[in-house]
């Protein structure tokens, strides 16, 4: 029988080993992957001949808000993400999944229960869906977001960090006129007219998150 392989991603060392912990319960033999930054996350997730389950929290360098989701989630659309995340907003279950996770467990849960999600997940189970959906508007927005390719968020993040084109051209490795081609596909997508409403239609979702 194959192993499955899980990455988790997790900022904190100490809570990454107690993932490691429920992982090693959940699935017993399984590969473990490791990242402490988004981008460490989204280069393993795209490297990785086989990925059965992301764990990912929210709170991670690099990332802005459910921006880390969205990011994994294009990476892999066919991997399944579990958020375990710190963030005590009464929508952050709800966002997170409009942003492709198939749930949300809070950091304050015991190890149990992480264990019991994490076993869900790699049988292919969705966690219920919250008793109150988003704001329609805000779901729409979110979809546009979620339809955004890898190199397209990055810049998007990169927009909400306060980073001029240049300097995000600099962080990606990019030249300048391919994030302001970027950028114009981005506003397309959001239906949006500037930068500046870009930045606030991605903020009103909590994509500028602290969570």
């Amino acid at each position: 029988m194959t192993r499955p392989v899980i990455l988790v991603a997790d900022d904190h060392p100490i809570f990454r080993e107690a993932l490691k912990i429920a992982v090693a319960r959940a699935a017993p033999g399984a590969l473990i992957l490791e990242a402490g930054r988004l981008g460490e996350a989204a280069e393993a997730t795209r490297r990785a001949e086989r990925l059965d389950l992301v764990l990912l929290d929210l709170r991670m360098p690099g990332a802005e808000g459910f921006s880390g989701v969205a990011l994994l989630h294009a990476e892999r659309p066919e991997t399944p993400i579990l958020v375990i995340s710190s963030a005590d907003q009464p929508d952050a279950a709800a966002g997170a999944r409009a942003y492709g996770a198939i749930g949300f467990v809070s950091k304050s849960a015991d190890l149990g229960t992480i264990e019991g999600a994490i076993r869900r997940a790699l049988a292919g189970e969705r966690a219920p869906e919250p008793a109150a959906g988003p704001d329609p508007e805000v779901a729409d927005m979110a979809a546009r977001i979620a339809r955004l390719t890898p190199a397209e968020l990055k810049v998007l993040v990169g927009v909400l960090a306060g980073r001029l084109n240049k300097q995000i051209a600099y962080d990606l490795g990019l030249s300048e006129a391919t994030v302001k081609g970027h950028m114009t596909v981005i506003m397309r997508k959001m239906n949006v007219q500037n930068r500046t409403q870009a930045v606030l239609a991605a903020r009103a979702l909590d994509l500028a998150l602290a969570g």
